[in-house]
């Protein structure tokens, strides 16, 4: 059962723009050439579950100091939900937990409709069927992003809440992040609005086009795939994955992926060798069920290897220059929406990669794709865990 963890007086750990910070080269994007890429954040980059959420956690604990009474915190898709995820599981157990999402969803009527900046998916959306009665319940309202750069988007969705719902205007504000960029200019528009800044590391707000000029990129190969079903084992969790774009109770959420880690680890444990290599792929906005199952199987296995990432609709350029992080990149089929183009980057050789979605692929395209592209890296044990039709 899950507990609030009591974090002391002190956060226990510090980071610093080199930890956190990596620049890397949008592909076809207009809006704004580079990309600040987390090596730390389990999405683009993989890297040790048990520290991506350790940065995450250095977040909550700070949030959980200076607002112990918040109880909602807001995530935003898809580069953010793990770290929502972690900021709420360090505040109170009854904190609901919901981010935004790009998914599709037939009920039209209970969402707020956003953009957001630079991005190469413009529109997001919030589920707001629970949310008068979540605002009305806690002092703060959490919002969680992996950077903020002018805040825009941030201020775009607040003022849509607060003229859906006007209790919202009584509420402290807070703006929480790993990243933050804003200039004084903005700082300032955020006080005048009302909002806390809350963050890891601070990094100056200025122009880095020129930081990635330089580099020469490709875009990332198209996986040619039969479209067909490898002999891959796929594993149904004895219970499905909760669904936090519409809102969950953290405590419930956390015990939920757990339960999920548990049920997939009670199925692998005998392939798993002393020394043995293991990739754990979330799936776009599906990254922190990924990372509770990478870091319970470095609890159980101390002696492996696990690398946790994901897969993300951010395309971005590729470059074999080896002062740029991403070398590698391949387009394949979304989890979710058989028309649309997905990426994972750095993909690498491992003796198991576990592959866990929140969704079923049932047109199996995604899984042939994804199965060519770690085949091709020479990852013949590749494992499906499958949630559950939650999206």
């Amino acid at each position: 059962v899950y507990k609030r963890q009591d974090w002391g007086a002190r956060l226990l750990t510090t980071f610093t723009q080199n930890d956190v910070l990596v620049l890397a080269k949008r592909h076809h994007n207009t809006k704004r050439t580079y990309l600040l890429v987390n090596p730390l954040q389990a999405k683009h980059l993989p890297v040790s579950p048990s520290k991506s959420l350790e940065m995450m956690t250095c977040l909550g604990k700070q949030i959980a100091q200076k607002y112990p009474s918040a109880k909602l915190v807001i995530g935003f898709a898809e580069t953010a939900t793990a770290i929502a995820a972690t900021v709420a599981g360090c505040l109170d157990t009854e904190c609901k937990y919901i981010h935004t999402t790009r998914e599709a969803y037939s009920d039209l009527a209970n969402w707020v409709y956003f953009s957001e900046e630079h991005s190469h998916a413009v529109e997001q959306k919030l589920y707001t069927k629970d949310l008068a009665e979540w605002i009305s319940e806690s002092p703060q309202i959490i919002f969680v992003d992996d950077e903020i750069s002018t805040g825009k988007t941030l201020l775009n969705i607040i003022d849509q809440l607060r003229e859906t719902f006007p209790e919202a205007k009584k509420k402290q504000i807070v703006a929480a992040s790993i990243i933050n960029r804003l200039s004084p200019e903005h700082e300032a528009r955020f006080r005048n609005a009302g909002i806390a800044s809350e963050f890891l590391v601070k990094v100056s707000n200025t122009d880095l086009t020129s930081a990635v000029a330089q580099f020469e990129i490709r875009p990332a190969e198209l996986v040619v795939s039969a479209g067909t079903a490898y002999e891959e084992n796929t594993i149904h969790t004895q219970e499905p994955l909760m669904n936090p774009r519409l809102g969950v109770d953290i405590s419930k959420y956390i015990d939920n992926c757990k339960t999920v880690a548990e049920s997939a680890m009670a199925k692998i444990s005998e392939l798993i060798a002393p020394a043995s290599s293991i990739l754990v792929l979330g799936t776009e906005e599906c990254m922190y069920p990924a990372l509770i199952l990478g870091r319970e199987l470095e609890k159980q296995f101390p002696t492996i290897s696990v690398k946790c990432h994901a897969t993300t609709r951010s395309p971005i350029g590729i470059c074999s220059d080896l002062s740029y992080p991403i070398h590698l990149g391949y387009k394949i089929h979304s989890f979710y929406d058989d028309v649309r183009e997905t990426f994972i980057y750095n993909l690498d050789c491992y003796d198991i990669v576990i592959v866990l979605t929140d969704t079923c692929s049932n047109d199996l395209q995604a899984r042939a794709d994804i199965s060519q592209a770690l085949r091709t890296k020479g990852c013949l044990k590749i494992l499906f865990v499958e949630g559950g039709c939650r999206v």
